[in-house]
C-alpha cells in the first residue's frame, strides 16, 4: 500500500533470451507492460541492426494497406493487416476487382456521354437542316464534330473557337442535367454536350486541337438521322448490360471486403505488435554464437516474479527447451520513475504527469489529487442540479465502459471524455456536495428545513409597530435586522439559508463568504503541498533540506498567510449581529501589517497585542528568506569544499537563489490565484441565474393553454443552453482553473 504514495522501486536486470524464443518472450513482456528496455546499440545505425528487414516488412504491409484503404472505400477502414500470404492474396483480388470496376465505370461513362450526344445531335442537325433549306448559298457544304466538355469551360471554349477560327464555325451546346461520376476520383462532375459545324480540313484540325486543349472528349456521330437512331438504340442496350455487370461487380467487392473485415481489429493489433517487438529486439545485443540475445531492462522490484512468469510463458509458446534467464544488476544510474495505475487512478496520474514526472522514488501527488482536484473544481462549479447532470453522464460512461471500449470510437473528443470518466464522476459528486453547501440548484434555493429568519417580528422600532401583511405588500424591500428579537431564529441546518436567494444584498454576502473561503482553501492546499516535501527529505535522508528548506518555507507561509486564515476564523467567532458593524476590514489590517502601520483610525485592532504579534510574525517571515537564500548556500559551499567534485556549486547556488525567490513571490501570487475559486463560483451562479430569469421565466409566466406549448419550447431551449453553456463551457473553464491550481 505504501507504493501507492511513492514511485515504484526499480532495478536493472539483464535478460538472456534464446534466438528462437526471443520474439515470444518480448511479446509476453510487452503484454504485462512492466519493463523498459535499454538500447545496447547506441552507436549502431538503425539501418544496420539485425531485425531492420522485419521492421521494413511491417512498414511495407502498413503502407500497402493504407493504399488499399484509399482504393477500397469505407469498408476497408479497419483492415490493416493479415498474415502475409493471406493478405497478398486478398490484396491481389481487390486490385483486380478495383481495376475491372474502374474500367467498367470508364466504359459506362463513355457510353452515357455518347447517349447524350446522339440524343442532342438530332435536335442540332434538325436546326441546321432548317437553316440550310432557307439559304443554300449560306451553307453549301458543312461538316461537324460532337463531344462532351466540362460545363464550367463552355464560355471560354466558345470564345477560343470564335477567335481562332475567326467566326467561321457554328457551335451549339446543351447541358447534361444529371451529374456524371468520374471513374478515377469518384467525384460528381457536371458536363455539357456540344456540336461544332465547320467547312474544310483546316478548320477541322483547328477545332480538334482546341477540343484537345480544353480536355473535351470527342465521339463519332453518324451523318444521317436513321444511323443515329440505330446507334442510340445500341448504346442504350449496352448501357443496360453494363449497369448489370457493374452491380454484380460491386456486390462481389462488398462480399470480399465484408469477409475480410471480420478479423480486421485483430490483424490491426498484430501488425503494430510485430513492428514494436522487432523494434525492441533491435535494442538487444547478440552474442558471438548468434544463438542468444542479451537485453537490459528497468523493472519494478515488486514485479520480478511476474516478469519471470512472462518469460516462461514466452519460452513455452516458442517451443524452446532452453529457459530464458533474468539476472539483477547493480547500477549507479538513476532509474526511471514508474507509478502503477489502474483505470480509476490513470486519469489523475495523467493530470500530474502533464505538468512533469517526479524524480525517482519521490512522493506521488496523484493519490491526493483524487480528492483535491474534484473538490476544487466543485468549489467553482457548485450547483446541485448541474452536478447531478454531470454525475449521471459520468455514471453512464462508467457503467457501460466495457461496451464503449469494444466499439473503438475514433472521435477524439469522445475518447478524451471517456478516458476521464472517473474524474468527471468525482467532479459531479463533489459538485452535488458544494451545491448543497451553497444551497444552489439551477440558480434556485431549496427550502428543506425552513428559513432561520422570520419575516414577522413582534415589533420593529423603525416603523413603530409590528409588521403586517399590508407592510409586506406595500414595501418591495424590507430589511431583516438580526439584532431585533424574533427576526433571527437560528442558523440553517446545512448550507446557506434559502432566504438569501431573494435578498437584494445576496451578492454582497456571497462575495464576502466565498472570498474568505477561497483564501482558507488556498492556504491549506499550499501548506499541504509544501508538507509533502518533508516526506521526500526524510526518505532521501537530507536533513539540510529539512532545517534550511522545509522549516523556513512552512514558517514563512504560516507567519503571513496562515495568520490571515486565523484572522478570518477569529473575526467570524468574535463578532455577532450586534457588533458586526464595528468589525475592522481584514484586507486593510493585512496591508497595514506589512507596512507596520497601526495608527489607522478607520480600522481598529481586532484584539489586544495585535501590533506586537503581527510585527513579530513579519520579522520571522523576513528572517526565513536569508535563511533559505544565504545560510543554505553557505552550508552547500562548505560541503562542496569538503567533498570536491560532488556537485557543481555554482549551479546549486543559482538554483537555490531561483527557488527562494520563486517560492517567496509564489506564496503571494498563488494565494491571489486561489481567488479564482471565488470568481468562478460567482460567475457560474450568476450565469445560471441569468439563464433562468431570461429563458425559463418566460415559459413559467403564462398560465394559458398556449403557455403550455410555450413552456415546452422554452424548456427545450433552457436545457440546450444549460448543457452547452453551464455544463460544457463552464465545466471546462472550472476544470482548467482547477488544473492550473494543482500545477
Amino acid at each position: 500500500m505504501g507504493e501507492l504514495f511513492r514511485s515504484e522501486e526499480m532495478t536493472l536486470a539483464q535478460l538472456f533470451l534464446q534466438s528462437e524464443a526471443a520474439y515470444c518472450c518480448v511479446s509476453e513482456l510487452g503484454e504485462i507492460g512492466m519493463v523498459q528496455f535499454r538500447d545496447l546499440n547506441p552507436d549502431v545505425n538503425v539501418f544496420q541492426r539485425k531485425f531492420v528487414n522485419e521492421v521494413r516488412r511491417c512498414e511495407e504491409m502498413d503502407r500497402k494497406l493504407s493504399n488499399s484503404v484509399v482504393c477500397c472505400g469505407p469498408l476497408l477502414n479497419l483492415l490493416y493487416f493479415s498474415p502475409q500470404a493471406t493478405f497478398e492474396k486478398l490484396e491481389n483480388e481487390l486490385k483486380e476487382i478495383n481495376t475491372n470496376q474502374e474500367a467498367l465505370k470508364k466504359n459506362f461513362l463513355e457510353l452515357t456521354e455518347l447517349k447524350h450526344i446522339l440524343f442532342n445531335c438530332i435536335s442540332f442537325k434538325s436546326f441546321i437542316h432548317i437553316t440550310n433549306n432557307s439559304d443554300d448559298r449560306m451553307f453549301p457544304c458543312y461538316r461537324f464534330v460532337a463531344g462532351v466538355i466540362g460545363r464550367e469551360r463552355i464560355p471560354t471554349f466558345e470564345r477560343m473557337l470564335w477567335r481562332v477560327c475567326r467566326g467561321n464555325v457554328f457551335l451549339r451546346q446543351a447541358d447534361i442535367e444529371d451529374p456524371l461520376e468520374d471513374p478515377t476520383s469518384g467525384d460528381q462532375v457536371h458536363k455539357s454536350v456540344f456540336i461544332i459545324f465547320f467547312q474544310g480540313d483546316q478548320l477541322k484540325n483547328r477545332v480538334k486541337k482546341i477540343c484537345e486543349g480544353f480536355r473535351a472528349t470527342l465521339y463519332p456521330c453518324p451523318e444521317t438521322p436513321q444511323e443515329r437512331k440505330e446507334m442510340l438504340a445500341g448504346v442504350n442496350a449496352r448501357i443496360e448490360d453494363l449497369q448489370m455487370v457493374l452491380n454484380q461487380t460491386e456486390d462481389h467487392r462488398q462480399r470480399v471486403l465484408q469477409a475480410a473485415a471480420k478479423t480486421v481489429r485483430v490483424w490491426f493489433i498484430k501488425v503494430r505488435k510485430m513492428k514494436a517487438i522487432y523494434h525492441t529486439l533491435n535494442l538487444c545485443n547478440i552474442d558471438v554464437t548468434q544463438k542468444c540475445l542479451i537485453a537490459e531492462v528497468w523493472c519494478p522490484v515488486s514485479d520480478l516474479d511476474s516478469i519471470q512468469f512472462a518469460l516462461r510463458r514466452g519460452t513455452e509458446k516458442s517451443g524452446s527447451t532452453v529457459p530464458s534467464i533474468l539476472n539483477r544488476m547493480q547500477s549507479k544510474q538513476t532509474p526511471p520513475t514508474y507509478n502503477k495505475t489502474n483505470k480509476f487512478t490513470s486519469g489523475f496520474q495523467n493530470i500530474v504527469d502533464a505538468y512533469g514526472i517526479g524524480s525517482y522514488r519521490e512522493i506521488n501527488p496523484a493519490p491526493y489529487t483524487i480528492i483535491t482536484f474534484p473538490f476544487l473544481f466543485a468549489v467553482m462549479f457548485g450547483d446541485l442540479g448541474h452536478g447531478t447532470l454531470m454525475t449521471c453522464a459520468a455514471l453512464y460512461l462508467v457503467l457501460r465502459e466495457s461496451r464503449l471500449m469494444a466499439q473503438k470510437n475514433d472521435n477524439e473528443m469522445f475518447s478524451m471524455v471517456f478516458a476521464g470518466r472517473y474524474i468527471i464522476l468525482l467532479m459531479g459528486v463533489f459538485s452535488i456536495y458544494t451545491g448543497i453547501i451553497y444551497n444552489d440548484c439551477f440558480s434556485k434555493s431549496l427550502n428543506l428545513f425552513g428559513s432561520g429568519w422570520s419575516v414577522r417580528p413582534m415589533f420593529d422600532p423603525r416603523i413603530g409597530g409590528n409588521w403586517t401583511f399590508a407592510t409586506l405588500e406595500t414595501n418591495k424591500v424590507l430589511q431583516l435586522d438580526p439584532a431585533l428579537d424574533g427576526v433571527f431564529k437560528g442558523p440553517y441546518p446545512i448550507g446557506i439559508d434559502p432566504i438569501w436567494n431573494i435578498a437584494t444584498n445576496k451578492l454582497t454576502f456571497l462575495n464576502s463568504f466565498k472570498m474568505k473561503m477561497s483564501v482558507i482553501l488556498g492556504v491549506i492546499h499550499m501548506l499541504f503541498g509544501v508538507s509533502l516535501s518533508l516526506f521526500n527529505h526524510l526518505y532521501f535522508k537530507k536533513p539540510l533540506n529539512i532545517y534550511l528548506g522545509f522549516i523556513p518555507e512552512i514558517v514563512f507561509m504560516s507567519s503571513l498567510f496562515g495568520y490571515l486564515v486565523i484572522l478570518i476564523f477569529y473575526k467570524w467567532l468574535s463578532y455577532d449581529a450586534r457588533t458586526s458593524k464595528d468589525a475592522p476590514s481584514l484586507l486593510i489590517a493585512f496591508i497595514n501589517m506589512f507596512l507596520f502601520n497601526y495608527n489607522d483610525p478607520t480600522n481598529k485592532a481586532l484584539y489586544r497585542g495585535q501590533m506586537g504579534i503581527q510585527s513579530l510574525l513579519v520579522v520571522i517571515a523576513l528572517a526565513c528568506v536569508p535563511c533559505m537564500l544565504v545560510v543554505k548556500t553557505l552550508v552547500l559551499r562548505r560541503q562542496h569544499l569538503w567533498r570536491k567534485n560532488l556537485f557543481n556549486f555554482g549551479d546549486m547556488a543559482v538554483h537555490q537563489a531561483i527557488h527562494t525567490i520563486e517560492y517567496c513571490l509564489g506564496c503571494i501570487s498563488n494565494t491571489a490565484s486561489y481567488l479564482r475559486l471565488w470568481a468562478l463560483s460567482l460567475a457560474h451562479a450568476q450565469l445560471s441565474e441569468v439563464l433562468w430569469s431570461m429563458v425559463m421565466h418566460i415559459g413559467l409566466s403564462s398560465r394559458s393553454l398556449g403557455g403550455f406549448i410555450l413552456l415546452a419550447i422554452v424548456f427545450y431551449a433552457f436545457a440546450v443552453l444549460t448543457v452547452a453553456i453551464l455544463l460544457i463551457m463552464e465545466g471546462l473553464s472550472a476544470f482548467l482553473h482547477a488544473l492550473r491550481l494543482h500545477w
